[in-house]
């Protein structure tokens, strides 16, 4: 498949390790109807790239920043979110190493068009980029089957705000803790908590925190 005009379609590649850059470019330009117009490591030049570049798709790591700092998904999340807000004839399909449901759901709605593992084989990128590319949704079948699971339970997904409360809840936090940490107030983290366990049917920190594991929501070590 190739763009609306003929032409190939016309990627944008935003990864923040330079070797997977120059693998995911090699990939694609290897295989007919793709061209790379541009890569960048950063997500905040990823939304200047794409409303220049016009590229028909953009694969985005949700990942943008080291794995130990806070929020490790914000980045990537909040790229897409503001091309799909800014730039909405650039679709985002996002190629990443997690798939877990929260992954998948915060992703979509956020505004991705595709959802695909960098584990899994060439052929799925590739057909992910073309059904996005063409107004579609290009989803591996990791992805689709979280997804199709969130549909049928939506109330288990937690925010992202809820998720930083639960991972300092994992690493031992008093809500007072959580409150400083968050720069919320204590009443604020005490709301946050009662409806994570209304979503995830728990009744205490620690079987919150196992639940959260448990259904791929929050990831620990």
């Amino acid at each position: 498949m190739t763009g609306p005009d003929g032409s190939a379609l016309r990627v944008l590649i935003v990864d923040d390790h330079v070797v997977v850059r120059a693998g995911l470019r090699a990939l694609l330009t290897g295989e007919p109807g793709f061209d790379v117009v541009g890569e960048t490591g950063d997500g905040e030049e990823a939304v200047h790239l794409t409303a220049r570049l016009r590229p028909d798709v953009v694969l985005m790591d949700l990942r943008l920043t080291d794995d130990t700092a806070p929020g490790p998904r914000a980045d990537g999340l909040a790229a897409t979110r503001r091309i799909a807000a800014e730039t909405p004839g650039s679709r985002v399909v996002v190629l990443t190493s997690s798939g877990t449901r929260g992954d998948v759901v915060r992703a979509m709605e956020a505004g991705a068009r595709g959802y695909v593992l960098k584990a899994g084989p060439p052929e799925e990128l590739f057909r992910a980029v073309r059904a996005a590319a063409a107004g579609g949704t290009g989803l591996a079948p990791e992805a689709a089957g979280h997804l199709a699971g969130h549909l049928a339970d939506p109330g288990t997904v937690l925010s992202d705000r809820e998720i930083e409360v639960v991972r300092l809840l994992a690493l031992g936090h008093s809500n007072r803790s959580i409150a400083a940490s968050l720069f919320l107030s204590e009443a604020t983290v005490k709301t946050h908590l009662v409806r994570v366990y209304r979503k995830l049917g728990t009744e205490n920190r620690a079987s919150t925190v196992s639940e959260a594991v448990r259904r791929g929501l929050l990831e620990l070590g």
